[in-house]
């Protein structure tokens, strides 16, 4: 509340039939409950860092702005959705004007000034941040309940408005422009600007970029592909992107996609979070869940820059995504895997006194002097041993209309963006002295991608012979089964309808579709993920109201459990989010393989 003078803690009297009684409320709860709270500040009035309640309101509760403390004595003046019992570091932060110069705790203030500026002083009266406006007719600064705080003058005239300079966020009907992009935090508890932008670029695609201290990339849509190839157009020059609260989104570049729960009313909000991925949340209202409705790379390891240079990032669903350094390399900065790792060694010049070490179903991507097809394996390291700055060299197999396939050579002059993944078919091979660290015999071993840790120390072990698992075979079955549901059901009528519709119905994607087999595979998918929100959020299991009451209980709930969350995902609006078969099966063999995993060692603990 501007001017009024608050506490961190605040003590209610209330007389009773015992006389008087006291119990405190926390600053957020106070905000809710008092009748000062406004939306509005007014010229020459102030919000002030000290008073937790110098806050405004947007005028149906939905969202707050005011000083976010996002360190010690450090704090951000920011927008955030307004939740009951969201305190410094767990309110959901949609917008922030000094992200990188935070102010202290004590005397910093926000002003709006007579001649119609909004600035952010620090302790020292230094301005940190400005509107950079000026009005000659009263002005105020409003906070609306779509998130906008605006600064307007008497007539309504808007001078600025904090949709026009995002942070790492879009709410709905937020324009992307050309003029703005979104910056992601640095991680998930530093605020300040991060590595990953979505912008648009000059040739009017949008596009997802790792922006790096030393190197830069884009990463999405698919660099390995074509405009065209992605489902892009370079022909519309204004560039606008929007998303509504239905859960459209819509592009000039031709992009478009549906939350899962599109239609539905819900708060929504479009994040580039701080790994590099794009996400849409949404969430039933204040102080619910939000669930990721969809998102823009569905393999996380593909992401650029994700483990930083000379390093090999992984991902096991089970698990998440890791980051390994490649052998003869340490990690740089334990704490920051974006740094990437530093080697430990020297690479001579002297082709005798090198050689290559293979690290199968590894890329790396980028970064190529040159490329080679038609090179064999000896071509290949030829090539790089002539070169002093080569690192190694990607070496693959493409078939073409070759039935064994015509071998391509990449070397590489840097090794970023490196991932494994069984699917990939080719190897790196990494360029190492072969006196020092590696012995000669040793420097065509294969690599293991283990992190490094103490010596491993041998178990003697007997593996039982698994009974067939009936529960990953059905797994299987019925991901086929759904696959051909949908594309019989969705995909062909869905592709039919949207071949048929003008350029522009496609753009503002406001067209609806009278289709009740989409309606009701859309109600089932809904109706299945909002069951699995619903076990995340109690963490009690109610996946008996999922399955068929026909099995009669005769099966693995945990099994049953992942079955459905990759099926969801196997359904998901965006076909590009989808995961192949081979991704299918790669999740479920990796749980199969964790649980007799976990078996052999619990029984080897006893």
């Amino acid at each position: 509340m501007p001017g009024l003078q608050t506490s961190s803690v605040f003590q209610v009297f209330m007389k009773t039939d015992m006389g008087a009684s006291a119990f405190m409320l926390s600053p957020s709860l106070l905000i809710l409950l008092l009748p000062l709270s406004s939306s509005t500040l007014n010229k020459g009035s102030h919000l002030s860092v000290e008073n937790p309640g110098d806050v405004l309101v947007s005028p149906h509760n939905v969202f707050t702005a005011g000083f976010y403390a996002v360190g010690d004595n450090a704090y951000c003046f920011a927008v955030w959705f307004s939740d009951p019992f969201c305190s410094s570091n767990n309110c959901t932060i949609v917008w922030m004007a000094n992200r990188d110069e935070p102010v202290n705790g004590k005397r910093s203030r926000l002003s709006l000034l007579d001649g119609g500026n909004v600035v952010l002083a620090d302790a020292d009266h230094s301005t940190v941040w400005t509107t950079n406006t000026a009005s000659i007719s009263s002005t105020q600064l409003d906070l609306y309940d779509s998130g906008n705080l605006v600064l307007h003058n008497f007539n309504g005239t808007i001078l600025w408005q904090s949709f026009d300079s995002p942070t790492d966020t879009l709410l709905p009907e937020q324009p992307l422009t050309r003029k703005v992009q979104l910056v992601s935090a640095r991680s998930q508890s530093n605020f300040s600007s991060g590595f990953f932008k979505l912008y648009f670029d000059n040739d009017n695609v949008l596009r997802l970029l790792f922006d790096g201290p030393e190197v830069s990339d884009i990463y999405w849509p698919d660099p390995e592909l074509m405009t065209w190839e992605n489902g892009r157009s370079t022909y519309n020059n204004s560039r606008i992107a929007v998303l509504d609260s239905k859960g459209n989104f819509s592009s000039t570049d031709d992009f478009t996609f549906l939350s899962a729960d599109f239609g539905l009313s819900r708060q929504r909000r479009l994040k580039i979070d701080f790994d590099g991925n794009l996400r849409l949340y949404s969430r039933v209202g204040i102080g619910g869940k939000w669930v990721v409705t969809w998102q823009a790379m569905s393999q996380p390891c593909r992401i650029h820059g994700t483990c930083g240079p000379n390093s090999i990032c992984s991902y096991v669903p089970s698990s998440g995504r890791k980051c390994s350094c490649i052998p003869g390399y340490k990690v740089t900065n334990p704490a920051d895997w974006s740094s990437g790792c530093e080697p430990e060694f020297n690479i001579p010049c002297t082709a005798g006194e090198v050689g290559f070490l293979q690290l199968t179903n590894v890329e790396f991507f980028g970064y190529d002097f040159g490329f080679y097809p038609n090179c064999t394996l000896e071509c290949c390291k030829r090539l790089c041993l002539e070169t002093c700055n080569c690192k190694g060299f990607q070496f693959k197999f493409i078939k073409h209309d070759h039935p064994s396939g015509i071998p391509y050579c990449y070397p590489k002059t840097l090794l970023l963006n490196g991932h494994h993944s069984p699917n990939f078919q080719g190897d790196l091979y990494l360029k190492v002295p072969k006196t020092g660290l590696f012995r000669q015999n040793d420097s065509e071993k294969k690599a293991s991608l283990d992190c490094p840790g103490e010596s491993l120390k041998q178990l003697n072990r007997t593996y039982a012979r698994q009974n067939k698992n009936r529960t990953l075979e059905a797994l299987l079955l019925i991901a086929i089964i759904v696959g051909a549901v949908e594309f019989i059901i969705f995909l062909v009528p869905n592709f039919l309808i949207r071949t048929h519709k003008n350029r522009r119905a496609q753009l503002q994607g406001l067209n609806s579709t009278d289709n009740g087999e989409e309606t009701q595979h859309k109600g089932m998918a809904t109706w299945v993920r909002e069951k699995m929100n619903d076990v995340a959020i109690s963490g009690s299991s109610s996946i008996e109201d999922i399955i068929d009451p026909k099995l009669e209980g005769e099966y693995d709930k945990k099994n049953m459990e992942i079955l459905v969350a990759v099926a969801l995902k196997c359904v998901v609006e965006d076909r590009n989010a989808r995961p192949t078969m081979s991704q299918v099966v790669e999740m479920l063999t990796s749980h199969e393989n964790d649980k007799h995993l976990r078996k052999d060692d619990d029984h080897h603990m006893e």
